[in-house]
């Protein structure tokens, strides 16, 4: 069986230790190295040659590192995965710019966690787009019992405030998080859904309460 190979990388012992078990749960991905700083960890990526990186944003300086990292290390095919407690949009152009392929939170379901993780493994990148980027509309009247199911609470939740008609940065104040968290949480409903902005999640929330 295929399996992609994955080098982690955290400040935090309790979060290697977590995402390692997470990981080595499943039968598609192997852990080949656990490291505790940034310069370990891209030692690491040159020399194991991985198939994805996961990089705690809490390691100081490690979007400077990653850039010039990975370009010289003679393995470009590597895709990095940000871990995050939250992302605003200036944090979004440093990790395009790094050349990440997905960003996971913290607070992420680990399920959700392990099929961002398959599809970053299938060569999706899985980037919440930024506030300013340009919506396309794409309405449908009603969305099945089956597809709501896939929606964790803090998502329904979600999506019911925006149906409310309120901002990233009310729904962040009514939740108590960062509004750049509730960014990356309507970017996996999206996903999930299959939609492609927070006008036709609103539709199809009232539609479905109805």
């Amino acid at each position: 069986m295929n399996f992609s190979r994955v080098v982690i990388a955290s400040r935090y012992p309790v979060v290697l230790l977590g995402l390692n078990c997470l990981l080595e749960a499943e039968r598609d991905f192997k852990v080949v190295a656990r490291c505790n700083d940034g310069a370990s960890c891209f030692k690491a990526i040159r020399s194991l040659a991985p198939d994805i990186a996961i990089l705690d944003m809490s390691m100081p300086d490690i979007f400077a590192q990653a850039t010039p990292d990975i370009a010289n290390s003679g393995t470009p095919g590597v895709r990095l995965v940000f871990l995050a407690t939250s992302v605003e949009d200036r944090d979004l152009a440093m990790l395009a710019a790094a050349g990440a392929y997905g960003v996971i939170l913290s607070e992420e379901e680990p399920e959700t966690l392990i099929q961002m993780l398959r599809q970053v493994a299938d060569g999706q990148r899985m980037l919440p787009p930024p506030a300013s980027e340009e919506v396309i509309s794409r309405a449908p009247t009603a969305i099945p019992e089956k597809y709501l199911a896939v929606l964790t609470e803090r998502e329904r939740q979600i999506m019911r405030l925006v149906s409310e008609g309120l901002s990233n940065k009310e729904i962040g104040r009514r939740l108590k998080v960062a509004d750049g968290t509730i960014k990356v949480h309507l970017h996996h409903i999206f996903r999930k859904l299959e939609i492609s902005n927070r006008t036709v999640l609103a539709t199809l929330a009232i539609s479905s309460s109805t």
